[in-house]
């Protein structure tokens, strides 16, 4: 079931079930190699392998983009989120971080990493943020969706759980539709969790709807245990990426959800984005 929190309400309680740590076989067994090879698995196994994608359409301005960048940022270097990393039953994750705009538009700005600690921690959040920000035309969600799924192939460790965590200020309006895209993925086992960016007022001249939140939920988020958390206010912009990263870090949902999300006909057009294109611009 999808769910959808508000920022301040949202607490991660509780902590992952861990493993049991492998016996060391003694010198000449004939054990040692199945557990050397146990061993050599063991260490490639992360709680879960995260993929940040970050929209950089035009419709974000440049203070976004950086509030965006540097809630990223702080979070991964921040207390409550190494906190939620020890607690898990490998202690550690692997992430990797890209930007997205149209469909054929995807720069990934943070290969696969390994998060174990502070000092894995922090070379992330520094590599996030020594790249210069851009921004692109149009909004694909289901060009990020499709660029997300094929990276976990890449990825050279294995995670129990697989997110796509996609953040963005707008409705697809660029290629495939974004219910086909979001299908295909959790045909797969992945989960996509949702950020949808309602600072701003809706404006006809940037594409934007009314009711976002709602659009990622029905239209974008799946997976169990899947959620968004919505930015309404700017000054909560890095406290809701933080909550988001614990949640995703520790695979928790609070004990108590603010709304359950409808599993029943979407209450936003899932392809409204594509039809304000049409009727903006005749193609």
């Amino acid at each position: 079931m999808r769910l959808l929190f508000s920022i301040g309400a949202v607490l991660v309680a509780g902590v992952l079930a861990g493993g049991d740590v492998a016996s060391v076989a003694a010198p000449g067994s004939k054990y040692q190699p199945q557990r050397q090879a146990a061993a050599d698995k063991d260490a490639q196994s992360v709680d879960v392998e995260l993929i940040l994608a970050v929209d950089v359409s035009y419709s974000m301005d440049m203070d976004e983009l950086a509030i965006q960048r540097e809630g990223y940022a702080q979070a991964i270097e921040s207390k409550e989120f190494l906190q939620a990393l020890k607690l898990g039953p490998n202690g550690r994750i692997s992430v990797t971080y890209f930007e997205w705009a149209a469909s054929n538009d995807q720069k990934i700005i943070i290969p696969w990493r390994l998060i174990d600690g502070p000092e894995t921690a922090d070379a992330v959040a520094a590599e996030i943020m020594k790249t210069p920000i851009r921004r692109a035309s149009r909004t694909s969600i289901s060009g990020a969706i499709g660029f997300a799924v094929p990276l976990f192939e890449e990825d050279p460790y294995r995670g129990l759980r697989r997110v796509i965590d996609i953040s963005g200020d707008g409705p697809n309006n660029n290629g495939g539709p974004v219910t086909v895209a979001r299908d295909a993925a959790l045909e797969k086992g992945i989960v996509i969790n949702g950020l949808p960016i309602m600072v701003k007022e809706p404006s006809y001249s940037t594409m934007d709807i009314d009711n976002l939140d709602y659009y990622y939920e029905d239209c974008v988020v799946g997976g169990p245990g899947s959620f968004v958390i919505a930015i309404k206010d700017r000054e909560k912009f890095k406290e809701a990426i933080r909550t988001k990263l614990l949640m995703e870090v520790a695979g928790k949902t609070p004990e108590r959800p603010v709304t359950r999300v409808a599993d029943k006909e979407p209450r936003v057009n899932c392809l409204i984005g594509e039809k304000i294109w049409q009727d903006r611009w005749g193609r």
